[in-house]
């Protein structure tokens, strides 16, 4: 009977350990499409965080960044502590298991905190940026993001083509009789901006507040749902090393 139990811990053991093999690699491979989604988040499109009132957005990229990078670290350990079978490592691994899945909670609330002020900020903020910053000395930044912002998304103005009457860089003497900036243009040349008619600008209706807000949106959609995707690889791996480490307890006292 003893020999019976034995033989069916060492399959149990076999078993969590393939199952938990399976588990790491799908764990990895998420947490190298947790990286890459920041690092696309920061490196393409960070032209527009410029308009954006508050870092939240960037925070949130960061924080899935550095939860990527320490799920394909923690991966490898967990590789490791499976073949080896022991104890010490898988507690390691659960351990860093833990500490994944809190960091990726603390970016799930600030993507989800963000989003349900995100149309306040945008329709306050990009009205104020169009009018008082764009154009002006020492808002390079803001203003080649707004540029890029027009361009990308083919709209003109926050709400419509309109707002740029407000904007202190056309009411100047550098707009050069410009009624809109250039990038308003379907087809960016020199002094384009100077006729603001439908057949040369964007008219769009709702503006780029209303693109811009949808982009955002459906950004934070797709860091949310690959981050809750890996949150549920995790709890799975943490039951599983659980388990397997009982069963390790089990088998050699």
């Amino acid at each position: 009977m003893a020999h019976y139990k034995t033989e069916q811990d060492d399959w149990l053991i076999v078993y969590l350990k393939y199952l938990l093999f399976v588990f790491n690699f799908f764990f990895w491979v998420g947490g190298a499409a947790v990286l890459a989604v920041g690092i696309w988040t920061l490196v393409e499109k960070s032209g527009y965080l410029s308009v954006l009132a508050s870092s939240t957005f960037a925070a949130s990229a960061y924080i899935l960044i550095f939860a990527g990078a320490l799920v394909m670290v923690t991966g490898f350990l967990g590789f490791g502590a499976i073949l080896r079978e022991q104890k010490g490592c898988l507690s390691t691994y659960f351990c860093l298991l833990l500490v994944i899945f809190l960091v990726e909670l603390v970016a799930g609330v600030l993507a989800h905190v963000y989003y349900q002020r995100l149309s306040d900020e945008l329709k306050q903020h990009l009205n104020q940026t169009l009018a008082e910053n764009y154009g002006q000395p020492g808002a390079t930044q803001i203003t080649t993001s707004v540029d890029r912002l027009q361009q990308d998304f083919k709209c003109c103005g926050s709400n419509s083509s309109a707002d740029w009457q407000h904007s202190t860089y056309i009411l100047s003497r550098e707009a050069e009789g410009r009624r809109v900036p250039d990038s308003c243009c379907k087809t960016v040349v020199t002094h384009c901006g100077q006729r603001a008619h439908p057949s040369n600008i964007y008219k769009v209706e709702g503006g780029c507040l209303t693109k811009l807000e949808q982009f955002l949106a459906d950004h934070l959609l797709l860091m949310g749902a690959v981050g809750t995707g890996v949150a549920c690889l995790q709890i799975c791996g943490m039951v599983l090393t659980c388990c397997l480490h009982r069963r390790l307890q089990r088998h050699f006292y």
